[in-house]
Order: structure tokens, then C-alpha cells, then sequence
């Protein structure tokens, strides 16, 4: 099998964590890719940086796509990709913008590309019971995570899944069955889907 990524795209609160947990109990070779992270905030799952090395990376055309969000820098650079590739291993890249969806499908590899979605509501939830300092800052990237959505309603979509509707087990089942049989993207019903 050619070599293949997962790019789990959604609004906080919409379970990217919990399902990439899911998919390295179900096959040991997903990974969790690691952005650089260069400012505050959470650093579990980062590897943090300085925003001065993200640019160096960036002069030197290796970064697949960068951010800002939540006071911090964030880059997906083209060599921890590549490593994790190399080692045989499917990375998950967790994105909260189109944009950078659409930045990372230029490596050459396979791409699932799943939007995971669940209601404000649930998002509120699901912070507060996690314990987020930033609540009000994890609400307004939903609700910019949904008009993201809006303005790019003609992106295609490997799969859609309602995190509020299935379990995170039952997700990522359904995504590693879409990755093994080279589920093409495809346009979605956006509009349906963020009400």
C-alpha cells in the first residue's frame, strides 16, 4: 500500500485528540504529528519551537503550512512528515483551518481528509469538561471554524463525521476503512451539515 496521512479538520471540542487516540490503539503505525509551536498555551502534542526557527524553516521552503491562533505560532514543517513517512507510519495531522487542509495535500502522499464536527453546544461541553482555561477563545475558533466552513463549502471531503452522533472507536474505525480503501474526497452538503 502507498503511503498515507489522516488531516482531521474541525472546531475545538470536536474530538480530533480522542480519535487519533483511537486510531494508534487500532493500528500502531498512526502517529500524531506534532506541529512546531512556537508562543503559550497547551504544549502537549507540539514540539515548541521559537517563532524565529519557524520562519528560518519557512525561508528555507519547508513548511507545509503555518498559523496563528490562541497568542501562538504554529507550522506543519515537510521534515517530520517525511520522517514519520519514512518510518512507515500514517501521521494525523490535527488542522482548524481550510486552508491549511488544502496546504498539506501537496505532499505526495495519500490523504484521508475527514472534517469532524459537532455543535457549539457540545464544544462548550466538552472544553469546560476538559478543563480549558481559554473557553470563551475555544468557542470563537467554532464559530470561526464554521464560517472557514461556509466560505469553502465546495472543498472535498474524504469523510464527514458527526462527533456528537458516533462514538470516537466507531470514527476511527470508519476512517482507517475509508484510508485502506482509497476513499476519494468529495464535495459535502456544508451547509447541511453547520446549519
Amino acid at each position: 500500500m502507498s503511503p498515507s496521512g489522516v488531516i482531521l479538520y474541525g472546531p475545538p471540542g470536536s474530538g480530533k485528540d480522542t480519535i487519533t487516540a483511537e486510531l494508534s490503539a487500532l493500528r500502531p503505525e498512526f502517529a500524531l504529528f506534532q506541529r512546531l509551536k512556537a508562543g503559550p498555551g497547551r504544549t502537549t502534542g507540539y514540539r515548541l519551537t521559537t517563532a524565529e526557527h519557524i520562519e528560518e524553516l519557512s525561508q528555507a521552503g519547508e513548511i507545509l503550512y503555518r498559523n496563528s491562533r490562541y497568542d501562538a505560532d504554529y507550522a506543519v514543517d515537510r521534515g517530520e512528515v517525511s520522517g514519520l513517512v519514512g518510518s512507515g507510519r500514517v501521521p494525523v495531522l490535527h488542522m482548524g483551518q481550510v486552508v491549511g487542509a488544502q496546504s498539506v495535500v501537496a505532499f505526495p502522499i495519500n490523504w484521508v481528509r475527514v472534517l469532524l464536527w459537532c455543535p457549539e453546544d457540545v464544544t462548550r461541553l466538552r472544553c469546560q469538561g476538559r478543563g480549558d482555561k481559554d473557553l470563551e477563545a475555544r468557542l470563537k475558533a467554532w464559530r470561526e471554524t464554521r464560517q472557514d466552513l461556509l466560505d469553502h463549502a465546495a472543498e472535498p471531503w474524504s469523510l464527514v463525521i458527526r462527533t456528537d452522533d458516533v462514538s470516537a472507536a466507531q470514527a476511527a474505525l470508519a476512517i482507517d476503512e475509508a484510508r485502506l480503501a482509497g476513499a476519494p474526497a468529495e464535495v459535502r452538503d456544508i451547509r447541511e451539515l453547520v446549519g
